[in-house]
């Protein structure tokens, strides 16, 4: 049952971070791990998608719910695949610098063998997703102005 909880101020606004991190289907371009992604239905407040995710030898395909609600939170919730529950939240929050990313996801896989491969490197992995969500935020929106971002352990 691995959790990560992390606050990060990025020198973006909510709306790009917002957009960067709606935008499913390109992950498989900048995220590590994410080997394949299909948006299968997608509206202003919703999208309906189908994510491989591959490390070492395993590959596992799943499909989750994302509800979006612009520009402040993305909630994406578990449909099918490998894991007894999956929740993971974005919240966007604006500052003077950019703003205030809140991140948070918690799963458990069904097989005991990708909970303990994962667990082993659940941490190092989540923080190296995340950082590369802010990798992408400077390839498209250029880079920040002023102080680079910044990291602050979350209350979990």
């Amino acid at each position: 049952m691995p959790t990560h909880a992390e606050i990060r101020r990025v020198p973006y606004r909510a709306e790009q971070m917002f957009d960067l991190v709606a935008d499913v289907g390109r992950y498989p371009q900048f995220l590590p791990w994410c080997v394949a992604a299909r948006v299968r239905s997608r509206t202003e407040t919703q999208l309906l998608a189908d994510l491989t995710i591959g490390f070492g030898p395993f590959r596992e395909s799943f499909a989750s719910r994302v509800a979006l609600d612009r520009p402040g939170h993305i909630r994406v919730t578990y449909e099918n695949g490998p894991f007894r529950y999956l929740n993971n939240e974005w919240r966007f929050l604006p500052d003077a610098d950019g703003c205030q990313v809140d991140f948070f996801v918690d799963f458990e896989f069904r097989s005991r063998i990708l909970q303990r491969a994962i667990g082993v490197v659940f941490n190092e992995a989540v923080r190296r997703m995340v950082n590369a969500f802010l990798k992408r935020a400077e390839q498209i929106y250029g880079p920040p102005r002023g102080a680079p971002a910044t990291l602050a352990p979350a209350k979990v």
